[in-house]
């Protein structure tokens, strides 16, 4: 009696199945789906039973380095890192065979797919609008298999040295004629300016004088022996003034006027 006691109790120990907590199993009965069991302890009959765990965590795939020639004909190579969890247990284990290695190769048939289709100025600057839709593309085609693809990621894009190159260059030309239409803003700013600063002198008698004594008064304050004296506008008119009204006032009268 003892020995079939322990028999018996070998026998429940075999049919006994653990399933984490976060694990589903997906149970076949002779070949044929008949559920799914939940976390904790589960009883499978050998032989007509058989269950698949599948795990529900978050993965992370790593594509390999793929070879891409984008819209504009220029050759790299681009890698990326897929984020994805099983959504149906069922559908992950009867719809694909291997849904880890399925995911995979539609990933990188994929990436191929859209950075082919992209200039390589876009895939430069426009990495998180290319990373949804690949995304959305995986996603769409891995619904059926119970797949939910949360994120893509590309992360290193290689190009060729004569591309890098001449990419390097292209910004030198551009940070050059920024510089140079910065530099024309700043003269064509500073020209308004003293166009102003000019009108405001001209315009109050005697201001232009000042402004010359200031400049004298700057250069004294300099321990140089070079002394410079800058004549006002308004004097060289005043001498101009004076030498007509003396060219007017020698002037000999005509015989008509005597």
């Amino acid at each position: 009696m003892e020995w079939v006691l322990i028999i018996i109790g070998i026998a429940v120990l075999a049919m006994l199945r653990e399933v984490k907590q976060y694990e589903r199993g997906v149970v076949l009965t002779m070949g044929k789906y008949t559920g799914m069991r939940n976390p904790g302890w589960s009883i499978i009959v050998p032989i007509f039973q058989r269950m698949d765990k599948v795990d529900l965590r978050v993965k992370a795939v790593d594509v390999p380095d793929q070879k891409v020639i984008t819209k504009d004909n220029v050759s790299a190579s681009i890698n990326a890192v897929i984020y994805y969890k099983v959504a149906d247990a069922a559908k992950a284990v009867l719809e694909v065979e291997d849904f880890r290695f399925a995911v995979s190769q539609l990933a990188q048939t994929t990436m191929r797919n859209v950075v082919g289709s992209a200039e390589l100025d876009e895939v430069l600057a426009e990495r998180d609008k290319l990373s949804e839709n690949i995304r959305s593309i995986i996603d769409a085609e891995t619904d059926q298999w119970g797949i939910r693809v949360d994120n893509v990621e590309l992360k290193d894009f290689f190009l060729p040295e004569e591309m890098e190159r001449t990419i390097a260059k292209q910004a030198e030309a551009e940070r050059e004629r920024r510089s140079v239409i910065i530099k024309a803003e700043g003269e064509k700013a500073a020209a308004a300016n003293m166009a102003e600063a000019a009108s405001m002198l001209a315009a109050a008698p005697g201001a232009l004088h000042l402004r010359t004594l200031q400049s004298l008064n700057d250069l004294s304050s300099d321990q140089s022996n070079t002394v410079v004296f800058a004549t006002p506008i308004e004097v060289l008119r005043a001498f101009e003034g004076a030498k007509e009204w003396l060219d007017y006032a020698t002037k000999p009268t005509s015989s008509t006027e005597k």
